[in-house]
């Protein structure tokens, strides 16, 4: 009889855990993605550039050291990787509120008594007990807060992740724009120098009464325009190598990089895989996703809250008046506890309906973190595409713009055209070179962006130090 009566209590048990958690994830909507069959249209590849190593990405040398220092000494990620075993440890204590507890005292203690009209007493008690406590989890509150904390653990992982996902990103941007600035000074130092030329020549012509003084203070100019550009840039190129080394995880200071080449040849399209691989490859979308589960898991917290809680406490141990004899004075103590709200005047009711509120809010964010991500890939393939026509189309400026300033010297020495068209040729050939190298690292950086947008620059960080899954949500 006894023994189909515990048979009977733990089946009631299991159908009142089984209804909450059906209740819960019944009032949680669960997200609507309808994801489209492809990611860009035409776009059917099953691999992505991101399955790629970061190394293996940005082939030079230089960066590839400078983004180990900075995923080696970056505070910001090494304080994400601090949080990632703060909650690792935190779910540990989650877990363990599901198993019994044991704890033990030793005490003495001596109390009198003398009160008026009462013989005076003496009660001194001496004892050491230990206690086993356990909280039988009728409606899954303890269950949904090792969910929680679970998953608040893997958030973090995904957290780090996308920070090392984005750092990577960042360090190259800035590497790449701190090449470009170099190119550019160094341009803008050759032609300072071709018209400090221009001016002496000028200035002799001028002298010699060959020209008038108009083209003379024309070459000045010219040159004046262009030096003042040495000193905006220099200040850039500081800025750019205080921002790599503050990234790096040092103090201000000079930072080793390789020069332009704008003969490299990009290549014309890039694999980006599907939209079902995607969202597994972007850690900031499976962030999101266990923020959602971690929200789902609070509002069960909520729920369960609501209903009564059984806690079991057994203590037993020595207990006496003396130190003589304690050992042979047995003292044990068995209790069931139950707890229920009787008059919280619906709090504990608004407080679910909050955690509702909060998972749909979680739903939402989620829900539109993956419509950015969407919209990121698309913006930065079309960017990547255009980036690189672009940097074919400055090129041939280039190349025309320096014929036309050959062609010109040759035109004024035989007088067929003015001094100023000279300058002006000179003018084109100076722009288009500062917009051939402002397209090449603009094509560098629509990489960046894509190859990021697709989730890669981040590589396997520790998940679990048990082997228990916090991911089981089941």
């Amino acid at each position: 009889m006894k023994r189909a009566t515990i048979i009977y209590i733990l089946s009631c048990g299991v159908l009142l855990l089984t209804a909450g958690s059906c209740s819960v994830q019944k009032r949680c909507k669960a997200p609507e993605l309808n994801l489209p069959s492809e990611i860009v249209a035409g776009a059917t590849d099953s691999l992505s550039i991101s399955d790629r190593n970061w190394w293996e990405i940005y082939a030079d040398t230089t960066l590839c050291r400078l983004i180990d220092r900075t995923l080696e000494r970056n505070r910001n990620l090494l304080s994400a990787e601090a949080r990632v075993r703060q909650l690792e440890e935190l779910y540990r204590v989650s877990k363990a509120a599901r198993l019994p507890s044991i704890d033990g005292s030793a005490y003495a203690n001596r109390e009198t008594n003398d009160y008026a009209d009462s013989k005076y007493s003496n009660d001194p008690e001496i004892g050491i007990k230990g206690r086993l406590s356990w909280e039988a989890d009728l409606w899954g509150s303890l269950r949904w807060a090792k969910r929680k904390g679970g998953a608040e653990y893997l958030a973090s992982v995904e957290g780090a992740r996308a920070l090392q996902m984005a750092l990577v990103a960042e360090v190259a941007t800035a590497y790449f724009e701190l090449v470009a600035l170099d190119h550019e000074l160094a341009i803008v130092r050759r032609t300072v120098e071709t018209r400090e030329e221009s001016v002496q020549q000028a200035k002799l012509r001028f002298e010699g009464g060959l020209t008038s003084e108009t083209n003379y203070q024309q070459a000045k100019v010219e040159l004046a325009s262009a030096a003042a550009l040495i000193p905006n840039l220099e200040m850039q190129i500081a800025q750019k190598e205080n921002q790599i080394s503050v990234l790096a995880g040092g103090y201000p200071a000079r930072v080793e990089r390789a020069d332009m080449d704008l003969n490299i040849v990009m290549p014309k399209s890039l694999p980006i895989g599907l939209p079902s691989t995607l969202l597994q490859r972007r850690p900031d979308v499976r962030q999101a996703e266990q923020q959602l589960r971690a929200a789902m898991a609070a509002v069960g917290i909520a729920y369960a809250d609501r209903f009564p809680r059984l806690t079991f406490t057994l203590t037993g141990g020595v207990e006496n008046g003396h130190f003589k004899g304690l050992l042979e004075s047995p003292f044990t103590y068995m209790a069931g506890n139950l707890t229920s709200p009787l008059f919280a005047f619906g709090s504990k009711r608004a407080k679910y309906r909050a955690a509702l509120a909060a998972y749909d809010q979680a739903r939402l964010a989620y829900e539109q973190k993956v419509l950015e991500v969407f919209q990121e890939v698309n913006d930065a393939v079309e960017a990547y595409r255009n980036m690189r026509r672009t940097a074919e189309l400055k090129y041939n400026l280039r190349e025309a713009a320096r014929q036309y300033v050959v062609l010109a010297k040759l035109q004024y020495i035989n007088g067929v055209i003015r001094y100023i068209d000279v300058l002006d040729a000179q003018r084109k050939f100076f722009d288009a070179q500062i917009e051939e190298s402002t397209a090449v690292r603009n094509e560098h950086l629509a990489l960046v962006r894509l190859y990021k947008a697709l989730g890669g620059g981040w590589g396997d960080l520790p998940t679990r130090a048990d082997g228990d899954s916090a991911s089981d949500q089941g």
